[in-house]
């Protein structure tokens, strides 16, 4: 069973002291200096709080071992998890649609250079956030650690267009240049729907996962390489692979001369799944079904015969 380490965990609780740290900030500065976009940007960074809590206790879950009830492990934990993550990044991004939509229609607000200074803090902070978090996803195969990664790439997103904004409101004030305050929400609008785009791609993947899709083409042919590399493969009827958490499960029938004992069979096939799993470290559990193959014979498929259809 792939298990979250602690390295893991360590990473997912420095996210989150960030992330409630950055929704202080940003929630303070924009209500003190009267920032849409900088309000709107710290209620998304509130969410990622819950993500963050999320995210540690699926991890935590997902470290159960197999038990009576869940006999394959906990690894979907953090699949369900992403899409909490998914559910939450929706529901900013429609607050900060609606928030920015609003104030297109608002009175004009003076920008402050302390309101875009915490902008740009918040988008240089989450850009380490995020370089850290995705090397550690990458480096520990961890689905939380990826999703939120993914979240704070959003808030850089979300942080970036709101320094944006906030640059041009504060250049046109100081220039007097007509609706230059308008950027702002402007920009509020379009990062929110990257921040929606990204939210629903999470979705989709982990969706994908809870419902047990195959791993992509690519991944399967590798696998099939692996098993037709043993000469005594004959051919491969089926292989299925699928993603559990943070590893995969494999089950394949497989075709090795009739002549062969069973003791024979068994150790081509623990030497096939010990070649897999060597092979790809996320792979936690190879099923192998061997069916009889004989030289000349052509293979009969079971619906082609009336009494095994069923």
């Amino acid at each position: 069973m792939a298990y979250e380490s602690p390295k893991a965990l360590f990473v997912a609780w420095v996210s989150l002291i960030s992330n409630f740290l950055l929704t202080l900030i940003k929630i303070a500065c924009g209500m003190l200096f009267h920032s849409t976009a900088l309000i709107a940007d710290g209620v998304h960074n509130g969410g990622d709080v819950i993500a963050s809590i999320a995210a540690i206790g699926s991890m935590k879950l997902s470290n159960h071992p197999a038990d009576m009830d869940h006999p394959y492990g906990h690894g979907k934990a953090e699949d369900v998890s992403t899409a909490f993550i998914g559910v939450l990044l929706i529901a900013a991004a429609a607050f900060l649609i609606y928030t920015a939509v609003k104030s297109l229609f608002g009175p004009v607000s003076e920008v402050s250079i302390w309101a875009l200074s915490a902008a740009l803090v918040s988008t240089g902070w989450k850009w380490i956030l995020y370089l850290y978090t995705h090397h550690a996803a990458v480096s520990y195969h961890s689905k939380s650690l990826a999703a939120t990664a993914s979240d704070h790439l959003a808030d850089i997103f979300a942080s970036f267009a709101a320094a944006v904004g906030l640059s041009i409101g504060w250049a046109g004030r100081l220039l007097n240049i007509p609706y230059a305050h308008l950027s702002d929400p402007v920009a509020g609008i379009v990062v929110s729907l990257l921040v929606l785009r990204i939210a629903i791609k999470m979705m989709i993947q982990s969706t994908n996962v809870l419902m047990e899709s195959s791993v992509d083409e690519t991944r399967q042919e590798e696998y099939k390489q692996v098993f037709l590399s043993f000469p005594q493969v004959k051919s491969i009827d089926i292989l299925r692979a699928r993603e559990h958490g943070n590893s995969i499960l494999i089950d394949a029938q497989i075709r090795l001369p009739a002549s062969l004992s069973i003791q024979e069979g068994d150790d081509i096939t623990e030497a096939i799944r010990g070649r897999m799993m060597k092979q790809f470290p996320d792979v936690e559990e190879v099923l192998i079904h061997i069916n009889p193959w004989y030289a000349g014979r052509k293979i009969v498929e079971p619906d082609s015969v009336p009494n095994l259809k069923k």
